[in-house]
């Protein structure tokens, strides 16, 4: 799961929806730098990452594209999975996706100071090209692909990524729509 997912799969709770968006960006035990419920949505994040990477269905998905794109087959299969998420917000959602994603935004901004510098290095392009919005689209995905694959240290091919997808559409929107009212149960579970 990517920024959207993870976000979406906060309950409602700033500080868990902090930590979750924050997570990958934090190390180890640095975790214990931050209050008890950011620790938490790190703590969260780190479960949703942990059940998704051995989740049967995520393994197809990324399986399917492993031998192309290597250890970045997970990562790619996480941001088809947002794509899918806010192509078909409104069957998960009450509340439009521009309005979550907004109040999403403010919360992150709100508590600048106290995130890891990678996140705060990112934030600005996030919030100014609309990355979670723009999942639902093509041009939104294929903007983020050339990003990452710009900053890995060597040629990943992930500025291809949208054409593998265009190429399954139909198999990884089975997939993830099989997937994530799993993960949603999941997530319901650990947080009762």
């Amino acid at each position: 799961m990517n920024f959207l997912a993870h976000l979406y799969l906060s309950p409602d709770n700033e500080d868990i929806l902090l930590g979750n968006f924050i997570a990958d960006a934090v190390k180890g035990k640095t975790f214990d730098n931050y209050k008890q419920g950011v620790k938490n949505g790190i703590l969260l994040h780190r479960k949703i990452d942990k059940y998704t990477d051995n989740h049967p269905v995520f393994r197809n998905s990324s399986k399917r594209l492993n031998g192309k794109y290597r250890k970045y087959s997970g990562v790619i299969v996480d941001i088809f999975y947002d794509h899918f998420l806010a192509a078909n917000w409104n069957n998960y959602s009450d509340v439009k996706i521009e309005e979550f994603v907004s109040k999403a935004y403010g919360i992150l901004i709100k508590n600048i100071l106290i995130l890891p510098k990678r996140s705060k290095r990112i934030l600005p392009f996030m919030i100014t090209q609309n990355w979670l919005v723009n999942y639902a689209n093509f041009k939104g995905l294929q903007r983020v692909f050339n990003g990452m694959s710009r900053r890995t240290p060597f040629n990943s091919g992930m500025e291809n990524a949208v054409n593998d997808l265009k190429k399954d559409y139909e198999l990884y929107e089975k997939e993830f729509s099989e997937f994530f009212p799993e993960i949603i149960e999941y997530v319901n579970l650990i947080n009762s």
